[in-house]
C-alpha cells in the first residue's frame, strides 16, 4: 500500500501537472470506487465544471480543493470563484493516477476518468480495486463523512509530533512498538515499510512493548521516522509492487532499504542476516543484532 512518501510524491506530481485543469466530463468505470455520494450520478454532476486548484495530503489521503467554473471563456479569479468542496482519494493498495494527453482507450483496470475541454485525461487505475474517492460538497465536513480521515493522528513533519507527544502515547501501551507505529490514529501515514525502516534506524526491536521504550530511544525514534520519510520522498517513494507516480515511474527508495524485503540478506551495519516475522498480521523485517 502506498504510504506517506508515495502519496506525497503523487500529490506533488498532480499539483505540478494539473495547472488550470477544469473537469468537463467524468466517466465512472467501476461504481464501487465512488465512496461518496452513494449516487454515482451525483458524484459526476458535482465534479463537472470544477477547477482542481490545490492538492493537499493528510496521512495517506489526497485532498483536492475545488472551485466552480461555469464559463471558462470568461475571465475569472480564484478569489471570486465559488468553492465546490473537495475531491478526496485514498489509493489503498494498488491505485495510481496517470495523466494522458489526447485521451486514449481505457485499460481494463481503469476505474475513473476525468477529462478537460481539450480531452486531456486524468485517469485513475487500480488493479485490486480497493481505492476510493469522495466528492464532499461545500458545507459538508470531510472529517465527519470519512471516518478514517477524521481519526488521523498528527503528521510526522508537524510540530504536534514531538518527543512529548510520542512519549505520552506510548508510555502506558503494552502493544509492540511496531503495532503502535502502524496505528494511523497515533501517527498519520506510516505503514509497513517505513515502520520497519525507522525502527532499524533507531536500533529498536519491533517486538518491544511500547512502554519499555526509554526517553533517549524515543528521541532517536522520532528523528529516525522524520529522516527516513524525508529520504524516501526525495527518492520518489518506494516501489516493490504496484506503486507508480503520475508519469508512470517507479519510486527509487526500494533500492535503499536496510531491512524491508531483505530477509536472509546481510545487515549493512553488522553483517548479521535480516529476519522476518509477522506482527499483528504484518510482515516485519529486522536485524536481531542491531535492534534491541
Amino acid at each position: 500500500m502506498p504510504e506517506l512518501p508515495e502519496v506525497e510524491t503523487v500529490r506533488r506530481g498532480l499539483e505540478k501537472k494539473l495547472k488550470n485543469f477544469i473537469i468537463k466530463k467524468v466517466e465512472v468505470c467501476r461504481d464501487s470506487t465512488v465512496a461518496f455520494p452513494t449516487n454515482k450520478e451525483e458524484f459526476i454532476k458535482g465534479l463537472r465544471n470544477s477547477l482542481i486548484y490545490k492538492w493537499d495530503r493528510r496521512g495517506k489521503y489526497l485532498i483536492a480543493q475545488l472551485k466552480e467554473v461555469q464559463n471558462e471563456n470568461t475571465q475569472f479569479t480564484l478569489e471570486n470563484s465559488e468553492n465546490n468542496g473537495f475531491l478526496i482519494v485514498h489509493l489503498r493498495m494498488t491505485g495510481y493516477f496517470k495523466f494522458i494527453n489526447n485521451s486514449a482507450p481505457a485499460c481494463k483496470h481503469t476505474r475513473i476518468r476525468f477529462f478537460d475541454k481539450n480531452n486531456n485525461e486524468l485517469r485513475y487505475i487500480d488493479v485490486r480495486s480497493f481505492g476510493q474517492m469522495w466528492w464532499i460538497k461545500q458545507g459538508l465536513s470531510p472529517n465527519k463523512i470519512i471516518k478514517g480521515l477524521g481519526s488521523l493522528g498528527p503528521e510526522p513533519f508537524s510540530k504536534d509530533f514531538d518527543i512529548k507527544y510520542l512519549k505520552k502515547v506510548i508510555s502506558k501501551r503494552t502493544k509492540s512498538i511496531k503495532a503502535i507505529l502502524l496505528d494511523q490514529t497515533i501517527v498519520a501515514g506510516i505503514g509497513n515499510i517505513y515502520a520497519d525502516e525507522s525502527l532499524y534506524s533507531a536500533g529498536i526491536s519491533p517486538f518491544r512493548e511500547a512502554q519499555t521504550i526509554k526517553k533517549n530511544e524515543i528521541i532517536k525514534l522520532k528523528e529516525s521516522i522524520v529522516t527516513v520519510l524525508k529520504k524516501s520522498i526525495g527518492s520518489g517513494g518506494t516501489t516493490f509492487s504496484d506503486f507508480r507516480d503520475l508519469e508512470g515511474e517507479n519510486g527509487n527508495f526500494g533500492l535503499q532499504t536496510n531491512v524491508y524485503r531483505r530477509t536472509g540478506k546481510e545487515c549493512h551495519k553488522c553483517g548479521n542476516l535480516i529476519e522476518r516475522q509477522k506482527i499483528t498480521g504484518r510482515s516485519t523485517h529486522w536485524c536481531p543484532k542491531c535492534q534491541k
